[in-house]
């Protein structure tokens, strides 16, 4: 078997390999995902409770009180939500409907779509056999929707802080474990500096992001408050948390303004200013803001981040999207310390200029 033949077949069962991982991770869903973010959380709150362990505060002390006080934050994130998300679940008709009238200038052919359906359910009820009965299939509501999808969260969430907690109380007994199990010290040195280099890198993403978004929510809730939208906290609030999605996020949220805006005012160019305030303060915060303050040592590459975002997305749905970046940081991180995976880990940085005169420069 010559040379040519091994490498296919490396190939090959390297490609079969990929496509098992995958359909594994998106079978095991429910188990993976909160052992991932738990992972990720103590990876972003690991740097200060060493930092407290310094000041001679044990790590569980710090763990404890750090995970309570993510805990009590997103309790309370819930509770300002669960008001006014039920009072849309319970108004959704009356609200789709309203939003349809006031947008039938716009949606003209709604109106011929409507009418073609009323003729053939005119047609075929009038051929309908009388003693054939129909039977309907019913989805489920929406109050049943949420209350299944708030089931799953609460678990995930639990599961999550939980597995956090042992791990920022664990102190470096992980990191000691890892660097033990590699035989040689030059790759002790490289397992250690890999490992710092993610908690490194994705704590300060995260803890920068957070900082951000939390910014960016003070200023779209003024701005809310300041064109007459109705509830501008819960906006900030929606805002604060949708900004962690890239690209989608600020598109998303300025959507949903876009809707409720229509409902709640008489006239369309009012409602334009609530979307046009929130897609301005979002984009001034991505083009400007996130780059100046995060710098180019973790700027990445658009199209890689997209990429990841549309692919963790269509297997995770939006909490793949939300860890899309920190898994990409994480990749970035791995493939800049080992030799052969640096020109992938180049490729996920941030754009390189060409030279305009390629002959020039050599």
């Amino acid at each position: 078997m010559s040379d040519t033949d091994l490498t296919a077949i490396r190939r090959t069962l390297g490609l079969i390999l990929l496509v098992l991982v995958v359909m594994g991770l998106y079978f095991a869903k429910e188990v993976i995902l909160p052992i991932l973010m738990g992972m990720l959380l103590a990876l972003t709150l690991s740097p200060l409770v060493r930092t407290m362990q310094r000041y001679g505060l044990a790590p569980a002390v710090t763990a404890t009180a750090l995970i309570l006080l993510v805990a009590v934050l997103i309790a309370g994130s819930a509770l300002m939500f669960s008001g006014p998300i039920s009072n849309w679940i319970n108004d959704a008709p009356r609200l789709g409907l309203e939003l349809r009238d006031k947008l039938q200038t716009f949606v003209s052919s709604i109106a011929v779509v409507q009418q073609a359906s009323s003729q053939v359910d005119q047609l075929t009820s009038g051929v309908a056999d009388p003693d054939v009965q129909r039977v309907a299939m019913e989805s489920p509501g929406l109050l049943t929707m949420a209350v299944s999808n708030a089931a799953s969260i609460l678990a995930t969430t639990l599961v999550t802080l939980v597995l956090a907690l042992f791990l920022l109380a664990s102190g470096d007994m992980f990191y000691v474990k890892l660097i033990d199990a590699f035989p040689r010290f030059g790759d002790k040195k490289r397992a250690l500096r890999i490992v710092y280099g993610i908690e490194r890198s994705v704590s300060r993403y995260l803890l920068v992001v957070t900082a951000i978004n939390f910014g960016l929510a003070i200023v779209i809730g003024l701005g809310m408050w300041a064109v007459g939208m109705p509830s501008p906290v819960v906006w900030a609030v929606l805002a604060f948390f949708i900004n962690f999605l890239p690209y989608i996020g600020p598109l998303l949220g300025a959507g949903l303004v876009a809707a409720v805006a229509v409902v709640s005012f008489d006239h369309l160019g009012q409602a334009a200013l609530a979307p046009i305030v929130y897609l301005t303060a979002t984009s001034i915060e991505g083009q400007f803001v996130t780059p100046v303050i995060l710098g180019r040592q973790l700027e990445l590459n658009t199209v890689s981040v997209f990429v990841m975002v549309v692919f963790w997305g269509w297997l995770w749905g939006i909490a793949g999207a939300l860890m899309a970046v920190p898994f990409l940081v994480c990749l970035k991180v791995f493939c800049d310390n080992v030799d052969s995976l640096r020109t992938f880990g180049s490729f996920l940085g941030a754009e390189a200029s060409l030279p305009a005169d390629p002959v020039a420069a050599k």
